[in-house]
């Protein structure tokens, strides 16, 4: 299996949940359903609530002052999202969309503080996931300024195989079935979508990885984990 080059802890919260603390922050919330590409949050709006993913994808984005989106990241079911104004009770500085039909359980903040102040393992959760988003992006913002395109969309790879890959055709295979579209790759990195379709093209032809049914199956793990940090490999 690859290994994310920085620690990813499982993305379903819920499932990581003791059974009966579970329930019990399942019962604060409130059902909501919303269909793709309709907005859950907008930056700006207050932050009066925490979410609760039950199914569905939800992408966390900013915007530039000219309209262009920066995808920070998405969300499967079972995670958590607008947890960041939970300490402050702010204004949403980011956007929330639905990238597919959604059910989301929609948990006040004053309930949500209550629950944590009564299970401290669940708070230790929330605090180990808020640290993990902020090295993700940390390491993305250094990846912008310090990597080219490939080797952006190559580390990219890693982290979604670490994160949401299982095990495909035999032992050296991970198949990677999340269904993103090379354009939301693309805003996740800072590049064009004709560009990471040129590097899906390369790798292809490689033999490093194939597409079959908008999955993806990496073939050679290995010579994604040393592009990643080497920069350049030799991939015949």
């Amino acid at each position: 299996m690859l290994e994310t080059p920085w620690y990813v802890p499982t993305s379903d919260f819920l499932a990581r949940m003791e059974r009966s603390e579970r329930n019990q922050l399942l019962r604060l919330g409130q059902s909501r359903h919303y269909a793709r590409h309709s907005s859950i949050f907008q930056a700006g709006s207050p932050g009066k609530n925490v979410y609760l993913l039950i199914s569905g994808r939800v992408k966390i984005y900013a915007l530039s002052a000219v309209g262009k989106q920066t995808i920070l990241w998405f969300c499967f079911p079972g995670e958590l999202f607008g947890l960041a104004e939970v300490p402050r009770c702010g204004e949403r500085e980011v956007n929330a969309e639905a990238s597919t039909d959604c059910e989301v359980l929609a948990v006040s903040q004053h309930d949500f503080k209550n629950f944590l102040a009564r299970h401290p393992s669940t708070a230790m959760m929330v605090i180990e996931l808020l640290s993990c988003r902020l090295r993700t992006l940390g390491e993305i913002l250094k990846n912008l300024s310090v990597d080219d395109v490939e080797t952006r969309m190559i580390k990219l790879l890693v982290h979604l195989c670490a994160r949401f890959g299982r095990p495909g055709e035999g032992d050296a295979e991970i198949t990677l079935d999340i269904g993103l579209t090379h354009q939301e790759m693309a805003d996740m990195i800072g590049a064009t979508r004709q560009s990471v379709t040129s590097i899906f093209s390369d790798l292809r032809r490689k033999g490093v990885l194939r597409i079959e049914n908008r999955s993806i199956r990496v073939h050679r793990g290995e010579v994604l984990e040393k592009l990643a940090s080497r920069g350049s490999v030799a991939l015949y």
